[in-house]
């Protein structure tokens, strides 16, 4: 009886080496024949499942994207706090550290390459709407506030993240996993007290609006 082969997780398989490959090596030498030794494939049979190395990128990168939403949202975790839930983004142990040098490559390449800066955005819309989906679910006032405001803090979200998640890579020893976790801890506080506050001020300035007195015309 012929052996069932599972194609999807053959490509994840693949994917998940060349993660490791470019973390390890570096966008540029992480060529297809060297992810293929590393999978234990020879290139033919990577090529059997991907056309380029720019194909394996993209996987590898989609495949990133899913095992992070699978772990900031999976159902399990509405009992956890926000700051547990939003440290999966951060390179706290081998396997994050190996993904987030991965983005950090894929970054070093963007400026490049116009369709890996169009991959980029859509990579950041989709980790922004998993962010604002973590909010939503652990700060009850979000949905009261509005919508430029729920950006802002969006934006900073991301940004700090990133920017964490680039210091803790480059000096690791400078950005152990707890000083990562205060620092994230702190940043979340203060986004929400700021935000709070202007919701709060936003609300005054508008109730405080004279009426719109109504006129009366007659007529001679």
């Amino acid at each position: 009886m012929p052996k069932i082969v599972d194609h999807a997780a053959r490509r994840d398989e693949i994917a998940l080496v060349a993660c490791r490959v470019v973390a390890e090596h570096g966008f540029e030498k992480a060529t297809v024949v060297r992810i293929a030794r590393e999978a234990g494939y020879t290139t033919g049979m990577v090529a059997h499942y991907f056309d380029s190395k720019q194909e394996i990128i993209l996987a590898a990168l989609r495949l990133m994207l899913r095992r992070i939403e699978e772990r900031l949202v999976r159902p399990a975790r509405r009992g956890e706090s926000l700051l547990v839930v939003l440290a999966e983004s951060l390179p706290l142990d081998a396997q994050r550290s190996i993904e987030s040098a991965f983005w950090m490559a894929f970054w070093g390449q963007m400026s490049a390459d116009a369709h890996l800066k169009q991959i980029n955005t859509w990579v950041h819309g989709e980790y922004t709407r998993l962010y604002g989906r973590c909010l939503s679910e652990h700060w009850p006032e979000w949905p009261e506030w509005h919508e430029d405001l729920r950006d802002e803090v969006l934006r900073a979200v991301a940004t700090f993240l990133n920017g964490l998640t680039a210091g803790a890579l480059i000096s690791p020893k400078e950005w152990p996993a707890q000083r990562q976790l205060a620092q994230l801890e702190r940043q979340l506080s203060l986004w929400r007290s700021w935000a709070q506050q202007a919701h709060a001020e936003s609300t005054a300035t508008n109730n405080r609006q004279p009426a719109r007195r109504l006129t009366r015309t007659t007529g001679h």
